[in-house]
């Protein structure tokens, strides 16, 4: 019996087109003699669908149109109910059972709510095998402030940053300003701290420039990140696969903008209105680079990924600074447009054997954990002579 890939994709996000995009081009990639691929498409009300018609890119056009030739289910938080179910009854008595059952699930999500966390921990609280990084990787990752914080005290090298709310920003803009101006001066670039794929990202040469932009952010997040922003640099990514333990580099890739911030377009449409996801972008692979900085880049995307205990595939964003050679991290894309799929065919794996990769590195997680002590066979309630006196500490409960 083949053995059944759930794939997740879509989903309450910015980004819930691109996710689209790239589960599409992963679900064409996995080798159909070896697996069963189901797809779940999650909307952006965050209702969840399967059907033969979720495989092909073209039916997206029309959502309730495809929706139709769906069928919406739902996935139950039982621990090692692997079974997705029927949400409305079918059939003559009323039939909610499972459509299927998955035995390992590959998340294609992008962006807030699907690449935060919030989905992994769903799937942890059922404990079915899944590729990509767990639920504190994925938070710390997809937050720029913490990743910042984490990287710095790692040793990695950031660009300078100041971070607050947008509650702060509303009681004490001014202070927040001169702060700004005086740790990093200008120009800066403003950041929604938990968006992806560009969206709500700003450059800002002035005072009048950092409020508007800062106003642009806050509509997406409550947490905003301010960056000293280098000019004359070079943007630089580098995908690792495998788990913290044991990982490997890709080749590098220069993306290409045709503004001062590489756009939400110049990554996905590829200047073109015929969206194909990251691949389509116009870049240089590899990117020209001398051969000890391509080294130093692809040994720093390495410790990011260790040092956040990452799983899976990830990509590394870089900043080169061509005035000094300086090399920062930029940011880290735990769930990347199209897996980076094109960096690693690069390297010499296909896309095929890359989703392979993932599918193993799921299941080698899932057994690690069961080795691990969850539970203590101890029962606390029989040491304390019954329950005539109660728990220690407990206080009564009122009438």
């Amino acid at each position: 019996m083949k053995t059944n890939i759930g794939v997740f994709f879509g989903g309450r996000s910015t980004e819930h087109e691109i996710s689209v995009i790239s589960a599409s081009q992963a679900m064409h990639a996995i080798n159909r003699e070896k697996y069963d691929v189901t797809p779940i498409y999650i909307s952006k009300q965050g209702r969840f669908y399967t059907g033969e018609a979720l495989f092909e890119i073209a039916n997206y056009r029309d959502i309730p149109a495809l929706l139709e030739k769906c069928e919406e289910v739902y996935i139950r938080p039982v621990y090692g109910d692997y079974s997705l179910y029927r949400a409305k009854s079918a059939g003559l008595f009323g039939n909610k059972g499972p459509v299927t059952t998955l035995d390992v699930v590959i998340p294609v999500l992008h962006g807030s709510n699907v690449e935060d966390g919030i989905f992994e921990g769903v799937l942890e609280t059922i404990g079915i095998p899944y590729a990509g990084c767990d639920t504190l990787a994925s938070a710390n990752g997809m937050d720029k402030i913490t990743m910042k914080m984490i990287l710095r005290e790692s040793g990695i090298p950031v660009i300078d940053y100041v971070w607050f709310t947008d509650k702060e920003w509303f009681a004490k803009r001014d202070e927040l300003i001169e702060k700004i101006e005086t740790k990093i001066g200008y120009p800066v670039i403003v950041k929604p701290a938990n968006l992806g794929s560009s969206v709500g990202i700003g450059r800002a040469a002035n005072r009048e420039q950092l409020i508007e932009k800062v106003e642009v952010a806050q509509k997406y997040t409550s947490r905003i990140i301010v960056e000293h922003m280098v000019d004359n640099l070079k943007e630089i990514n580098c995908s690792v696969l495998g788990d913290c333990d044991e990982y490997q580099s890709s080749v590098l890739e220069e993306p290409i903008k045709s503004a001062e911030i590489l756009s939400y377009e110049d990554k996905y449409m590829g200047g073109t209105k015929g969206a194909k996801g990251m691949q389509a972008s116009q870049k240089r692979i590899p990117a020209d680079l001398p051969e000890e900085m391509t080294k130093r880049i692809q040994y720093l995307a390495g410790e990011t990924f260790r040092v956040l205990s990452c799983h899976g595939v990830s990509r590394i964003d870089f900043i080169v600074d061509d005035d000094n050679n300086e090399i920062y991290v930029n940011e880290i894309n735990t769930i990347p447009g199209s897996l980076s799929f094109y960096l690693w065919e690069a390297t010499g794996i296909s896309f095929d054997k890359l989703m392979d990769k993932l599918v193993q590195l799921a299941l080698k997680r899932k057994r690690e954990e069961g080795q691990k002590t969850v539970s203590y066979d101890q029962n606390i309630f029989s040491l304390s002579g019954g329950a005539k006196g109660g728990i220690k500490g407990a206080k009564a409960p009122r009438n």
